[in-house]
């Protein structure tokens, strides 16, 4: 992946949201500023151009000159403290930028080369994100000195100065560059992510973020075993299966390889165990109930089939009780 360097724009006055501070509002239990920052976790320098706030992970803080100046003045503040030949740009409040969108901006800059000096998301309607967007870097600190030469500062000039002077490609996206710029968009964040179809991964990359751990969850293995525990043994083994494979799979130094193997190892024995139950006293499946077997295994441990006969003679049995 490209060597890529990430500007934060967390200042702003908010004005939409009554002065609140918007990059730290929670949605998902997690800050608006901390999901951006998970999004684009791997740059080699983070600066955060705002006030100080609490983060999940260590970030340059930047100051523009005077503070409330604006994109661009924040923009060129963050980019004094940057190496890297591809800047991410980002707004501190992007409730669904992912890090595969951030992936997807720098290999789209990758592939069209000298051709572009950036990529910035389009959003449904098609307008254009240019805080959403990976730029050249240098493309960028050129266009800045130039503007500051001809307005003689750069406190209070839009955003779109800047982007009209460069060459840039388009990403569309459905919904990574939604903002949060009300307190209507904040509910309508917070109402999408506890939507069904996101609900889970929304809280899986959160309880992540929250434990410090960096971990490729097969969710549906996870909710397979559980059910399998829960239908087979109990309910409460679900969570306490499930915390065992998370231990387990640390003790041997973690990875989503040691978490698939003790998976399937835990599956198996909730099936053992059930098909223990479905079988029954002495190996016969109860009345009504079939018996449950390994493949290629008859059912009732000694070979019998289901309603057979018990070969033991009737005083036999009645002595064995």
């Amino acid at each position: 992946m490209t060597a890529y360097d990430a500007v934060v724009l967390a200042g702003g006055a908010a004005g939409r949201l009554g002065g609140a501070d918007k990059p730290a509002l929670s949605v998902g239990g997690r800050t608006l500023l901390d999901r951006v920052l998970g999004a684009c976790a791997d740059a080699g320098d983070t600066v955060v151009v705002g006030p100080r706030r609490p983060t999940v992970r260590a970030v340059r803080w930047a100051r523009e000159q005077p503070p409330g100046g604006g994109p661009l003045a924040a923009l060129d503040a963050g980019l004094r403290h940057t190496a890297a030949a591809t800047t991410l740009v980002l707004s501190a409040d992007l409730p669904f930028l992912r890090a595969e969108t951030v992936r997807a901006l720098l290999r789209e800059v990758a592939r069209r080369g000298s051709a572009v000096e950036g990529v910035l998301l389009a959003d449904p309607g098609g307008r254009d994100q240019p805080l959403v967007a990976a730029y050249r870097t240098e493309s960028l600190r050129r266009e800045l000195a130039l503007l500051a030469a001809e307005y003689g500062s750069l406190s209070g000039l839009p955003l779109r100065l800047l982007t009209a002077e460069l060459s840039l490609g388009r990403l569309p996206h459905p919904d990574a560059s939604f903002d949060c710029d009300t307190w209507e968009d904040v509910a309508a964040a917070r109402a999408r992510i506890r939507d069904d179809g996101r609900v889970l991964d929304e809280w899986i990359t959160a309880a992540k973020a929250e434990l410090g751990i960096d971990l490729d969850v097969d969710t549906a293995a996870l909710l397979d075993l559980a059910r399998d525990a829960a239908h087979g043994v109990a309910r409460p083994a679900a969570p306490l299966t499930t915390f065992l494979v998370g231990y387990a799979a640390a003790q041997r130094g973690g990875g989503p390889e040691a978490v698939a193997e003790l998976t399937r190892k835990a599956v198996a024995l909730a099936q053992r165990w059930a098909a223990e139950e479905a079988e029954g006293p002495g190996g016969a499946a109860p009345a009504g109930r079939p018996a449950t077997t390994a493949p290629g295994r008859p059912a009732g441990g000694q070979g019998h089939r289901p309603g057979d006969k018990d070969p033991r003679s009737d005083d036999e049995a009645e002595e064995s009780e």
